[in-house]
């Protein structure tokens, strides 16, 4: 979501230093004649001795302007060497100079790459002045060159502060380190994630995904009594699945594949189901091994392989290995031309590297062609071909891709996503009526889908200014899905823009625990990094709560 700063109502701290000119006014000579007896006496008299003299200070301007101009001839050492001089001379009296002095030689030190020095010497000038925006900026940049992030991040964002927000090149910084910190954040938390089963409506919705999974038309199916006596194997993930108590579903198909093969009725379907459960807990090792087991297999029915390859498509998509992802969705299509899933999942993967608009219609279209019934992928081309109209200012087909948006509507009532996406649409075109009636409708069809709650809090927002409603109707999400990672990292956002930091860290904290992927981490923990380097900065500058805002 888009993120912007906001005024402090502070000037940027600037200090002028006065430039020594390197010499003092001409000493006046006082010529007394005396004449006695047939000569002539020339006596010298001093009017003010010390004016002869530079000052400790005058001096150390001097070899500052001297430094300066060894600096823009490209004679780093020289100007380090008269850096020094100054240094050494200009009374303690003058810390703003002194700390110019200490600036200014960590920029001779960065012009060599001499970058723990840029540190040291930028630690000294910012002790003299901590609002000094050149020796912060500096300090950042040499911090990011050593890989200490975190450091760079607190020495922007009190750039940041100082500006305002106002400096493109300061929030680009600022983006640059985050994003670098979240990667190292991400990486390390990943290491120890505890798998988590996401909530009810999620698992749901990601099957619903599917028009055509083979596995979970069988999990469906209530024909078929499921024996008598204690359930084993894949029949007792069946009826797990079909309680909703997804947390017995990995083990009871973990179950099913240690039978043996005499006892084994459903290995191909428990590696598909098991595959699926690894992939929706973030455990993607394992989800690839049980998906490219059935993808290897020579038992396994074309379907199931189909189903098998989108999936593991997906979990590359998640992995940002897009290479592989596409591959597997070509194998998909060699294999099941005429399966509608291979390119309405391709086509979503083609709307997310956003400049291929033109082959995501195409991948919607074919996909619509084959499934004509299929509400979610229906939804999914109408918004394509309203976001490609858009970018091409095709009035024609973006006003048929509003009439296609009624049409599904009125085609396929009971499902929520096509209130939800055309509430989206209509937001962006700022028919926000209409939008707070669609996303209305969907809470009535769908009134345990928190996401539906977040994003009319956003309409409301962006309608209204409403920020408390718009809270209260996060917060609702959260009470309705206590797993639902987009109300926490939405509200953890509103919260950082009303100046709530420390409310924000434990929300995006809370979404964190709650991520399934290395991907979705590096942009949680970016948010919650931004957040916690304003609060530690602003407190140190003495900025009040009411003015910390941006960088998120």
């Amino acid at each position: 979501m888009p993120r912007g700063g906001s005024g402090f109502g502070l000037s940027s701290l600037r200090w002028q230093i006065a430039l020594g000119l390197g010499a003092v006014g001409a000493i006046g000579l006082t010529y007394w004649y005396m004449k006695s007896s047939k000569k002539q006496t020339l006596v010298p008299v001093e009017e003010n001795a010390k004016l002869t003299e530079e000052t400790p200070f005058q001096k150390a301007q001097r070899y500052k302007t001297e430094g300066n101009a060894s600096f823009r001839r490209g004679k780093y050492d020289q100007a380090i060497a008269s850096y020094n001089q100054a240094i050494e001379i200009i009374p303690e009296e003058y810390k703003f100079d002194l700390a110019t002095f200490y600036q200014n030689r960590a920029a001779a030190y960065e012009q060599l790459q001499k970058w723990t020095t840029v540190i040291t010497d930028c630690d000294r000038a910012i002790q003299l002045n901590n609002k000094y925006e050149k020796a912060l900026s500096r300090r950042a940049k040499a911090h990011e060159m050593v890989k200490d992030y975190e450091s760079a991040l607190d020495d922007i964002t009190a750039v940041c502060l100082l500006q305002n927000f106002g400096s493109q090149n300061s929030l680009l910084m600022a983006d640059r380190v985050l994003k670098e910190l979240g990667k190292k954040n991400a990486s390390e938390a990943m290491k120890t994630r505890v798998p988590l089963i996401p909530s009810k409506n999620f698992v749901r919705t990601y099957f619903a995904s599917f028009s055509q999974d083979p596995v979970h038309t069988k999990l469906l199916e209530t024909t078929d009594p499921l024996g008598q006596g204690e359930l084993k194997g894949f029949l007792k993930a069946k009826l797990a699945f079909a309680t909703e108590k997804y947390e017995e579903v990995i083990p009871a198909c973990t179950e099913e594949l240690n039978l043996s093969e005499s006892e084994s009725n459903f290995k191909i379907e428990a590696l598909s189901l098991r595959g699926s459960f690894y992939f929706l807990t973030g455990q993607f090792k394992e989800a690839l091994e049980d998906l490219t087991s059935i993808i290897d297999s020579e038992q396994a029915d074309v379907n199931i392989k189909v189903n098998a390859l989108i999936k593991r498509a997906s979990i590359y998509m998640q992995t940002e290995k897009l290479s592989e992802c596409l591959n597997d969705f070509n194998k998909a299509i060699a294999l099941g031309p005429d399966i509608s899933d291979v390119y309405h999942h391709r086509g979503q993967v083609m709307l997310l590297t956003e400049e291929q608009n033109e082959a995501a219609r195409k991948d919607f279209e074919m996909a619509v062609k084959l499934n004509p019934n299929f509400p979610i992928a229906v939804i999914q081309k109408c918004f394509t071909d309203y976001r490609f109209a858009s970018q091409v200012h095709d009035v024609s087909t973006l006003m048929k891709s509003i009439e296609d948006f009624r049409s599904a509507i009125t085609k396929f009532p009971s499902c929520s996503e096509t209130y939800i996406m055309f509430a989206q649409v209509q937001t962006e075109r700022q028919e926000f009526q209409h939008a707070e009636e669609l996303y209305q409708k969907a809470m009535k069809v769908d009134p345990t889908n928190a996401s539906v709650y977040v994003h009319r809090g956003l309409l409301l927002l962006q309608w209204k200014g409403e920020i408390e409603n718009a809270v209260q109707l996060m917060r609702q999400a959260i009470s309705i899905d206590e797993k639902c990672e987009f109300a926490f990292e939405t509200l953890g956002t509103v919260e950082v823009q009303r100046g709530n930091l420390v409310i924000a860290i434990d929300l995006f904290n809370k979404a964190i625990a709650l991520a399934r992927s290395e991907m979705e981490m590096v942009h949680l923990f970016s948010l919650r990094d931004a957040a916690s380097s304003q609060l530690k900065i602003a407190a140190k500058l003495n900025i009040g709560p009411q003015l910390m805002k941006g960088l998120s």
